[in-house]
C-alpha cells in the first residue's frame, strides 16, 4: 500500500511538471521586437513557475510568441519529449497483479486539445469565454494529442487502471466529452470524474 501511495504521489509530481516548456522564440526576429520576445519568454516562465497569479489573458504583445509555438511545431516537439521520458519511466515499473497500479490522465489540453477552439480566442489574448467554449465542447470534435494517445494505449495495455479528470460539467458536457474521447481513441479507461 506504502509502495503505492509513493507511485501515486511520484506521478503527481511528474504530472506537473510535464508542462511543455521551451526557453527559445519561435518565430523569425523580423516578426516582433527584440523587447517584445523577452517580455514573452519572461512572462511564460513565469506562469508556468506559478509565480503570476491568476492571469486572465495572454498580453497581446505574446499572441505571435505563442501562436507560433503552439502551431509551429515546438510544442508537439515537447509533447512528444516529455512522452518519451515518461514512457521510458513505465517500463521501469512492474505492474502488479492486485489491480491497483494507476494512472490518473486530465482530458482537456492533455488527452484531447482544445487548439481549435484557443485559436478563434486568438490563443488566450482574448478572454475565456465560459458558454462559448460549452458550445464548442459540445461538438465534439477535440483532437486527440497523439503523444498522449500512444501513452494511454501503453499504460492500458500494460495493465494500469488509468482514470480520467476533467473540469468539464457533467450534466452538460458528460456524454459529448465521452462520445469524443471514444471517438478519438481513449477505449479502455477504467472511469472518468467530471464536475
Amino acid at each position: 500500500m506504502k509502495q503505492g501511495i509513493c507511485k501515486a504521489l511520484l506521478f503527481l509530481l511528474l504530472a506537473m511538471l510535464s508542462k511543455p516548456v521551451s526557453t527559445r522564440p519561435h518565430w523569425r526576429p523580423s516578426e516582433a521586437t527584440d523587447g517584445a520576445v523577452s517580455y514573452c519568454l519572461s512572462w511564460r516562465l513565469a506562469v508556468e513557475a506559478n509565480n503570476i497569479y491568476a492571469w486572465r489573458t495572454v498580453p497581446i504583445q505574446c499572441l505571435k510568441y505563442v501562436e507560433n509555438y503552439m502551431t509551429g511545431g515546438q510544442y508537439e516537439r515537447d509533447l512528444n519529449f516529455i512522452m518519451e521520458h515518461i514512457t521510458s519511466y513505465i517500463d521501469t515499473i512492474e505492474v502488479s497483479d492486485d489491480g491497483l497500479d494507476a494512472w490518473i490522465l486530465d482530458v482537456d489540453d492533455t488527452c484531447i486539445s482544445n487548439l481549435l477552439y484557443y485559436r478563434g480566442k486568438r490563443f488566450g489574448c482574448d478572454p475565456y469565454d465560459p458558454d462559448g467554449f460549452k458550445r464548442w465542447a459540445l461538438r465534439g470534435g477535440c483532437p486527440a494529442i497523439p503523444a498522449v494517445l500512444r501513452l494511454f494505449n501503453k499504460l492500458v495495455g500494460r495493465g494500469f487502471k488509468v482514470f480520467l479528470v476533467t473540469g468539464r460539467d457533467e450534466a452538460t458536457l458528460g456524454q459529448a466529452t465521452l462520445d469524443n474521447l471514444h471517438n478519438q481513441g481513449f477505449i479502455g479507461y477504467q472511469s472518468i470524474i467530471l464536475r
